[in-house]
């Protein structure tokens, strides 16, 4: 009898409160989410299906190929080389981009920021990381860590 005693008692089990175990995983996306303008001049969120998630690097090269005829527009000037390359380091995402900063408005920088941003976190990034926009010649804004205006 004691054994059962022991053994019913002696599990060493014991009841433990909810832990925080972090931010939630974001799970798999079959494509990408890109912002676009709107006809109210207001940053739009737009679903392209890939078949994929992306990387930032995909997600802000299909950004660059434009808007198609989806009823947005974008303020990012139109280029046949939509190669773009990132680092990311701890605190912010640093994209190089085949733009000059004339090639886009203040709008136009915010469809980069917010769709690198938008990507970086549903592939497990945190969502307080900023985004650097390297642009082909060297400008002060180049060295701006910005972040979406749609998440501030």
């Amino acid at each position: 009898m004691s054994v059962l005693l022991v053994a019913a008692v002696g599990c060493g089990v014991r009841p433990s409160g909810v832990s925080d175990a972090g931010e939630a995983p974001t799970g798999v996306a079959p494509g990408m989410t890109l912002y676009f303008v709107d006809d109210n001049d207001e940053l739009r969120p737009q679903f392209r299906r890939t078949q994929r998630l992306g990387t930032v690097s995909d997600a802000v090269s299909l950004l660059l190929t434009g808007p198609g005829d989806s009823g947005v527009r974008t303020e990012i000037a139109s280029t046949s080389v939509t190669s773009v390359e990132v680092t990311t380091h701890p605190e912010a995402i640093e994209l190089r981009v085949p733009l000059d900063i004339g090639d886009v408005t203040p709008m136009g920088i915010d469809q980069i920021v917010c769709t690198a941003r938008t990507s970086h976190v549903q592939n497990g990034g945190s969502e307080r990381t900023r985004v650097r926009i390297r642009f082909v010649q060297f400008t002060p804004e180049s060295e701006v860590h910005r972040t979406c205006p749609l998440y501030e």
